[in-house]
Order: C-alpha cells, then structure tokens, then sequence
C-alpha cells in the first residue's frame, strides 16, 4: 500500500467530523461559518446535492438552490473547518450520480421525487 495514502486516511480519520450520509438528489441544510469583518454568523444554505466529486481528504459536493427564481450552486468541501453542521431533510429518488439536467428545468419539474424509508 501506499505510504501516502496511509497517512492521509489516518489524518482524515483524525479530523473528518461525522456527517449524515447523503448523495446526489438528497436535499441537505449546510449551517456554514461566515466571517463578516470581526463578527461571525451562521448561515444555513439549503438545497439538492447534485454532484459529490473526489475521494478522501479533497472530497467536494455541490449543492444547488432556487433563490427567488435564480438558480444559485455552491460548492462545500467536506472537510472545510467552516461546516458547522450539516443536516439530511429528505432522501431523493434519483437514478444519476450527477444531476445537471436540474439547470434547465424550471417550475414543479425540477423537482425530485422523495425515497420512501
């Protein structure tokens, strides 16, 4: 095995905070750290993973929102120190790993259907 990649799995084992298990198509609340001058706030981004790219330590997932009809994407590391907490709301039942074909619908087509547990 690489040596590498055993050093990396032990720190990421070390930092990674525990998050719920979520993919593509689940929709999730990201409570985010935000620095405006000398304050800090909190700012909560709800909205529908579309993508999840990387593995270990340089994970990254999108997630997409409407925000007053403008579509609005924001990318999150999952490692960021600034992820305060992040929250499943509803498990989606999609058949894509990468949900781009969301950009182009508008109204009640972009939603996406909810899993049953």
């Amino acid at each position: 095995m690489d040596l590498i990649k055993v050093v990396e799995q032990r720190f990421a084992d070390l930092t990674q905070k525990a998050y719920p298990h979520f993919k593509s198509g689940d929709t999730i609340t990201v409570a985010y750290r935000i620095k405006e001058g000398n304050k800090e706030r909190i700012q909560q981004y709800r909205g529908v993973v579309i993508k999840m790219a990387g593995h270990g330590s340089s994970k990254r997932f999108t997630v997409r929102k409407m925000s007053e009809n403008i579509g609005v994407e924001r990318i999150f590391p999952i490692n960021s120190p600034f992820i305060d907490n992040i929250v499943l709301n509803k498990i989606g039942k999609v058949r894509r790993s990468k949900l781009y074909y969301l950009r182009k619908l508008i109204g009640k087509k972009s939603r996406i259907k909810e899993k049953r547990i």
